[in-house]
């Protein structure tokens, strides 16, 4: 039996189907909604967990492929598991893999991602780029690792193995992540394929036994039907919570998830993965989302550009070298309490390492914050008009 135990406090108000909640885990409680911070190598890059904790961040999630290639999965155990090796005693996540087989399958080097505007193109072959470093076939992937070119194999039997072994509190099954460009007829294919991997992981995961939560992947592309029946296959599995994938387009981000969480068992916790925009903050959680995670914070905040209530803003241009304010004078993080746009613009062009850490320090803070906010209005009252003015602001301006 995992060790983990969610518990609903509070309800949204219909016709919205969001809720407040506490995940409990080995290494602490999360109190949701929650944006789960990005950790892929075992570290928010160019973070302390000092200062990650620092932001309110209250777990986060790494990556087991690139844990598996660097430093390996055994040294991470050796170390005491993922919360020791990494410094973070809170409560962490692993990914599958399943990413992978996005990212370095059909969308390598083609532009792609996972999010897109519709209409689509569809891709003309259902496997044609020649240059991927993901195969898939009916047992598993084969990696071709981008460090050295050395080939790896994962499996849904595999994959629980390595995560077992990096030791995290939650768990997700492996899957499929198909493009938002994939025929309608490979997004069956590919769906068929991730329910029959996410019962083998979940049988592999209770072999194994210990406190581990598993989460199952709901998938099914921008279809509505293909949704739907993913939600209902997976409800039928004994998995702690789920994670909702895959591709999706802009527009309807908020109704895809409303279709899987309608049908999704009250009880467990619902994680939607890689997405971090505050727009789609607020729809995932309207529409029934607990925790989310989404490199977008840390990785946009090393190229300088920056969130603010107003908008997002970029450093780097040349308006911000002699603006000696906060970035955002609202915002409560260690960056807006002690420095000053125009020193955030002078490291940024003087391509200074501190530039990354103090970026990110604000990025991250400003997300779990504007989380933390939607979690407090939703308990205490005045989520709508919280919303609508945090919008209207955000969105009627952008330099970046």
């Amino acid at each position: 039996m995992s060790g983990m135990r969610f518990t609903i406090t509070k309800r949204m108000a219909l016709p919205c189907i969001g809720r407040t909640g506490v995940i409990q885990t080995p290494h602490g409680d999360i109190r949701t909604p929650a944006f789960i911070a990005v950790g892929t190598k075992a570290t928010v890059k160019a973070l302390t967990p000092e200062q990650i904790g620092a932001t309110g961040v209250q777990a986060i999630l790494s990556n087991t492929y690139h844990l598996y290639l660097e430093p390996g999965e055994r040294i991470v155990a050796a170390a005491g598991g993922l919360s020791k090796f990494s410094g973070w005693g809170g409560p962490t996540m692993t990914d599958s893999g399943g990413f992978q087989v996005f990212s370095l399958g059909s969308a390598y080097k083609r532009g792609v991602t996972k999010v897109a505007r519709d209409p689509l193109p569809e891709l003309v072959e259902e496997s044609g780029n020649s240059n991927r470093l993901a195969r898939v076939d009916e047992d598993g992937v084969e990696f071709i690792s981008s460090k050295d070119g050395s080939i790896h194999r994962f499996t849904p039997e595999r994959s629980m193995e390595i995560q077992h072994v990096i030791g995290a509190d939650i768990l997700v099954a492996f899957d499929e992540c198909t493009s938002p460009q994939d025929p309608r007829a490979y997004q069956e294919k590919a769906l068929e394929r991730t329910h029959r991997w996410a019962l083998r992981s979940l049988q592999k995961h209770q072999e194994l036994g210990g406190e581990q939560a598993l989460y199952g992947v709901v998938q099914g592309g921008k279809y509505q039907d293909l949704r739907e029946y993913s939600a209902r296959t997976l409800a039928g599995y004994e998995f702690d919570g789920f994670a909702i994938g895959g591709s999706f387009t802009k527009e309807d981000i908020g109704t895809a998830v409303r279709w899987v969480n309608n049908i999704l068992p009250e009880d467990r916790p619902r994680h939607l993965l890689g997405i971090g925009e505050p727009v789609d903050l607020f729809l995932g959680i309207e529409n029934g989302v607990d925790t989310f995670d989404c490199v977008a914070p840390t990785r946009q905040g090393r190229t300088g550009a920056l969130y603010t209530r107003s908008g997002r803003i970029n450093i780097r241009n040349a308006r911000f070298v002699s603006e000696f304010v906060p970035i955002d004078a609202e915002c409560d993080c260690y960056t807006c309490r002690r420095f000053t746009r125009a020193y955030l613009a002078h490291l940024f062009r003087s391509e200074e390492m501190l530039a990354a850490t103090l970026a990110s320090i604000h990025n991250l803070r400003f997300v779990v914050r504007l989380v933390d906010t939607i979690r407090e209005r939703i308990e205490t009252g005045g989520y709508e008009e919280f919303r609508d003015a945090f919008l209207a602001r955000y969105y009627s301006y952008s330099s970046a």
